[in-house]
Parts: C-alpha cells; structure tokens; sequence
C-alpha cells in the first residue's frame, strides 16, 4: 500500500498547480496534477444524472397517471428479474471490450432507446402501455450506467485517491440531480413529457465523448511516469498497468465473483436492504402525489394542469429539494466525514436518519413529514451513502470492480424494489397497512439493515489490513 500511494503521489507532484487545484483544494484533500481527470470525471457523472433526472419525472407521471402508484411497485420485481439477464450480457461484453469501448456502447444503446421511445408516442400507444415499457426501462437504464461509470472511476483511482477524491467526483452526482431536477421542472410545460427523452439522449452523448478523453488522458499520465522512473521494476509494474487497463476482463460472471467472496456478499444485502427501505418510503410519497393531484384537477387548483403533469411538477419540486440538499452535504460534509471517522463509520449515517424518520411516520405520519423525512433520506442516500457504498469496492479486485458491482447495484438493488413490491402487494390487499403501518415496518428493516452494516464494517477492516 505504501508503494502505491508513493507511486500515486510521484504521478503528480512535479505538475504545476493550477486555479482548478487550489479551488477543490477547499473542500477536499487534491494534489497537483489530480484536479484535471476529478473534474472530468464530476462533469461525466453531472451530465449522466442530469439525464437521467429529466427523464426520471416523465417515467413517474407516465406510470402514475396511467397505472398508479401499486404498478410502480409492481413493476419494479419485473425490473428485478430482467436485471438477470443484463448483467449476464453486461459481464459478456466487458470480457470482450476495453472498458472505453464498453462504456461507449452501453450507452449509445440507451441513447438510441430514447430516439424509439420518442417516436412512440406518436404512435398512437395507450398511456397505460407506455408508461409500463418506459417505467421497466428507466429502472435498468438509470443502475446500469450509474453502476458502470463507478466501476470506471474505481479503475483509475487506488484506494488512497479514491477515498480523497471520491467526494469532489460524486458532488457532479449531486449537483446533476439537483440541475436535471430543475431542468425538468421547467422543461414539463414548454416542450411536453416526450421531448425532454431527446434532451437526455443529447447528454448521454456527451457523456461518451467525456468517457473517452478521460480513458486518454489517463493512459497518457501513465505512459509519462513511465518514462520518468528510474527504477526499473516500479517502470515495468507501471507498464503492465498501463498495458491492463486496455485489456478486457477476465472471462466470468459478475453473480459468480459475488458469491465467491463474502465481503461482496454483505454489500449486497446491505444494498439490497437500502433500497427495500428507500422503496418503501417512495410508495408512501407516491400514494400521497397521487391522491393530492386527483384532488387539485377535481377542485379545479391545478393551474391548467393535467394529472400527469401536475404529478410530473410535483415530482420535480420534490426531486429539487432533495438533491439541494444532498449537493449540500456532499460538498461540504461528505470529505470531512472520510477525513475524519473513514468509510466504514460513514456506513451508519443514513440508517440513522431513517430509522428516526420512519419512526416519527409510524407514531403520527402526515404530506409533510412524509414529504420532509423522504428529502433528509435521499439527499443523504444520494450524497453521502453514494460516495459510500462505491468507496467500498476500492480494495476489490479489477473484475469485481466493473461486474460484481455491475451486478449489485443493479439485480440487488432492484431487488429490494421486489421485495418492497410485494410488501405494499400484502399490506394493501390483505393487512390494511395505512402510511403509520409502512413506517413501522420500515423501522424494523433499518435494524436489520444496521447489523449488516457491522458485517461489512468487520470485513472491510480486516481487508484493508490486507491490501
């Protein structure tokens, strides 16, 4: 470990510093030469959630005003099941393709999805049907491009680094889904639902380009120190790990290396159980849009509004405040909780907040402190839990990096939405569970969800004595 934070340190401290150093230097340990690829790695990340968070509105007013809010919960265990097969195609291709290219065709595969939903809607297809194909889209569109751009930055960055660096690059996570937000908010009434798929397609676009020059500069930066070491067995390690990084992966599935090690195991669950809570909270929220905007088009207080796009307006204010918050604490809190108490006290943070939110829900739930608990929930999930959970796989292995957490953060985060499924399948068809009851529940996941934590704790300390 020594060895490689030395080598991480002689890549850059011969580089000038510049404005965009002693600017990040602000809110998060930078060395000079690091701020370039940090800034082009926020700016990818940005422009990735952006997409997805213009988008992301249209699926919600889509599958409710066409469904409800039972079928999102329903759909999410179809989701889940079709995640099988995408990983399995997923961990194929990333054996066969130099990550540059894997990333560049994963993406303009769901770029060219948009292109067809676009044109859908011209076709005369019932609301009800396409809300369905788009909501079962979106689902394994927003984990799969998520989850492979931080199997990318795992790749470029040791575990020294990337716990330094993590933060600045997950702020453009942040700050994407506040601007897409926003972006959404006002895009609904000038353009319509359907054209705001060709503004997210346009910047999944640029996201590629910024995939490739960020691949470049890096190989370059290695092909450099190269030529500059004078010890010949540090210039052929570095040789071999320039040589790597262009290689595909080895042959194997990413369900495979999963279940070979326990510490990917525990992530696993405790992914799995973040988002069974999260999910859980998000269909209180949804019940309650829904019923306030059938109430608002009926009483005539919608402003002119439709129901989907008073659900669609709502959405976006609420996706707004929790993305301010969450660009807020990843700004400035989430680098001083690495500094200070490291990733694994890190963990604890959002089980905390929830089960002191839900535990408020159960005792007297009402709109606003359902409204309010789900925004302290996701800024801090979207923020802090997110630099969190993919600062984890820093101490795993290359091919675990892109395809067990390919696999994780897609079969296994979607399969809390199954499970939550069929939660809100029982509770409201045979247990008569009100928003208190869901809540109450909740409460009990989140000590569940807490005892994995430790798991993980224990295994990540005993790891990184390893490494």
């Amino acid at each position: 470990m020594d060895n490689l934070q030395n080598r991480d340190v002689s890549r850059v401290k011969t580089v000038p510093a510049g404005i965009a150093y002693k600017f990040l230097r602000l809110f998060t340990v930078i060395h000079p030469g690091e701020s370039g690829t940090a800034l082009l790695l926020m700016l990818n990340v940005f422009l990735l959630l952006a997409a997805y968070y213009i988008i992301k509105p249209v699926r919600s007013a889509l599958i409710l005003a066409g469904k409800g809010a039972e079928w999102e919960s329903y759909l999410n265990a179809v989701i889940a099941v079709l995640l099988i097969f995408v990983v399995k195609a997923f961990s194929s291709m990333a054996s066969h393709l130099p990550r540059q290219k894997l990333i560049s065709w994963v993406t303009a595969f769901f770029i060219s999805n948009l292109v067809v939903f676009y044109f859908l809607s011209f076709s005369g297809i019932s609301l009800g049907t396409m809300g369905i194909i788009f909501f079962l889209w979106v689902g394994i569109f927003n984990v799969m491009v998520v989850a492979q751009f931080w199997g990318f930055a795992n790749d470029l960055y040791s575990v020294e680094m990337g716990k330094r660096l993590f933060p600045i690059v997950a702020f453009g996570a942040a700050s994407g889904g506040f601007t897409g937000s926003r972006v959404a908010g006002w895009l609904i009434r000038p353009i319509g639902l359907y054209q705001m798929m060709l503004v997210s397609g346009a910047m999944l676009g640029l996201c590629i380009i910024l995939t490739l020059v960020i691949h470049r500069r890096e190989v370059r930066i290695r092909q450099a120190r190269v030529s500059a070491e004078e010890d010949s067995r540090t210039e052929m390690a570095d040789t071999m790990d320039a040589k790597e990084q262009e290689k595909p992966l080895e042959k194997g599935g990413g369900f495979q290396l999963l279940f070979k090690k326990r510490y990917l195991l525990y992530i696993a669950f405790f992914v799995l159980l973040l988002n069974f809570v999260n999910t859980n909270g998000q269909y209180m929220l949804h019940s309650v849009f829904e019923k306030a905007a059938v109430e608002a088009v009926d009483s005539g207080t919608a402003g002119g509004l439709d129901i989907e796009e008073y659900i669609g307006a709502y959405e976006a204010k609420f996706m707004m405040y929790f993305n301010l918050l969450g660009m807020i604490v990843q700004l400035f809190v989430v680098s001083r909780i690495f500094k200070w108490f490291g990733v694994r006290v890190a963990l604890f943070i959002l089980p905390f907040i929830a089960i002191g939110g839900y535990f408020l829900i159960a005792v007297g739930a009402s709109l606003m402190l359902t409204f309010w608990v789900k925004v302290a929930e996701n800024g801090t999930d979207y923020s802090l839990m997110n630099t969190t959970r993919h600062a984890l796989f820093l101490i795993t292995a290359r091919e675990e990096k892109y395809k067990a957490k390919a696999a994780i953060d897609t079969f296994f985060h979607r399969a809390g939405d199954v499970l939550s499924a069929l939660i809100v399948f029982l509770g409201t068809t045979y247990l008569a569970f009100n928003t208190e009851r869901f809540g109450a529940f909740n409460v009990g996941l989140v000590i569940i969800w807490l005892i994995i934590g430790v798991l993980i704790f224990r295994e990540h300390k005993r790891l990184s004595v390893l490494k």
